[in-house]
């Protein structure tokens, strides 16, 4: 197995994907085995992920995929329409556990995922998504959560069991193409980490087909003159925000039908997952794409840009977002889940969620 044909699809990929990302259809940019005739081979490729693939003559050139990029060999992935997932389900009283329905009071309802500790004061958190919590930056500090969640009939103030303590603010493309203004300190579009990456990608296994060309100097895929440049985009890294308990006693770290969580461990390609999620309850899968750069839709024409995501085949709908990602097979936290679609889902992975919300498991 070479590790360096991994580092090359890596720097393939930063060198590619924003010209890649600027291609119609295309929603997101990741590294994962080759699918041929709906199987999955031991082939790596850069994965190009597409709402909906279309047959050759029915796209521009600007638009149409290149089959490699510098010898890296790419391929086009249909994921649908990938959305933050938000939707509806029951009141649990006197003890709350994990993977069931809340939400900020203004939402519909999404998924608690997990009780955290804040790294700094050691008291017990809520921790689920900002859009779940912080209605996707709308909501105030101090804001009231509800369990279950508003579409669940919960309602203020007999449901209110938690006060909003803090988010990550999400940064979004408008419809207008737009670019908010980043804070003062900007994450890359290809986030840091690589040699993570490439040791967690290690444990997958030798059984790896080469690339051909794979040895060619790269460089990034040509920009169709059409195509203006229109600055930098910021690549969100989670969509996560905490919420303090009223009563920390109501709640319990246990996940319905999961168990309490042990331990944290990086995701790898072809690992075998689960959740429970207020919508679809308790569900499997299994990781197909790793250092995803997707494009997620909040609204008809509002997105946000995800850097340094895990795809899994789909095991989610509206309403699960929030729920934590478990391997199958352990207790270990492997991400939390923010978005999704028909044939995918998107979660974040869990050390960089606790990395980045000042929190421990």
């Amino acid at each position: 197995m070479s590790i360096d044909l991994f580092r090359q699809l890596l720097e393939a990929q930063r060198l590619a994907q924003s010209d890649l990302l600027d291609r119609g259809g295309v929603v997101g940019v990741a590294i994962g085995f080759r699918n041929y005739k709906e199987e999955t081979t031991d082939q790596l490729a850069m994965a190009v992920l597409v709402q909906q693939k279309k047959p050759v003559e029915a796209l521009s050139a600007e638009d149409l995929v290149p089959p490699d990029v510098n010898g890296a060999r790419t391929d086009v992935v249909e994921v649908g329409r990938l959305e933050a997932l938000v939707n509806p389900r029951d009141r649990f009283r006197p003890n709350i556990p994990a993977g069931v329905s809340i939400g900020h009071y203004k939402v519909t309802a999404g998924t608690l995922g997990a009780i955290v500790f804040d790294r700094n004061t050691g008291e017990p958190l809520i921790l689920s998504n900002n859009h779940v919590l912080a209605n996707s930056n709308e909501a105030q500090i101090g804001d009231a959560i509800l369990q279950p969640g508003p579409t669940d009939h919960g309602v203020k103030p007999d449901d209110v069991v938690a006060k909003l303590h803090r988010f990550e603010m999400l940064r979004f493309i408008n419809g207008s193409g737009a670019r908010p203004t980043p804070p003062a300190t900007t994450p890359p579009l290809f986030p840091p980490g690589g040699c993570d990456i490439v040791e967690l990608f290690a444990a997958v296994g030798n059984t790896l087909g080469k690339i051909s060309g794979s040895s060619k100097r790269l460089t990034s895929v040509p920009k169709p003159e059409a195509q203006a440049e229109s600055g930098p985009i910021y690549g969100n890294r989670v969509d996560a925000a905490l919420a303090r308990p009223l009563n920390p006693m109501l709640f319990q770290q246990t996940i319905v039908d999961i168990g309490r969580p042990n331990g944290t461990k990086l995701a790898q390609l072809g690992m075998d997952v689960r959740k429970q999620g207020r919508t679809t309850g308790y569900t499997e899968g299994a990781v197909t794409l790793m250092n995803a750069t997707v494009d997620v839709s909040y609204a008809e024409d509002l997105k946000a840009r995800f850097v340094g995501q895990v795809i899994t085949t789909p095991m989610s709908q509206g309403g699960d977002s929030g729920a934590l990602i478990v391997e199958r097979d352990s207790l270990n936290a492997v991400g939390l889940l923010f978005a999704g679609s028909r044939r995918a889902s998107i979660f974040t992975p869990i050390q960089t969620v606790l990395e980045v919300m000042d929190i421990d498991l």
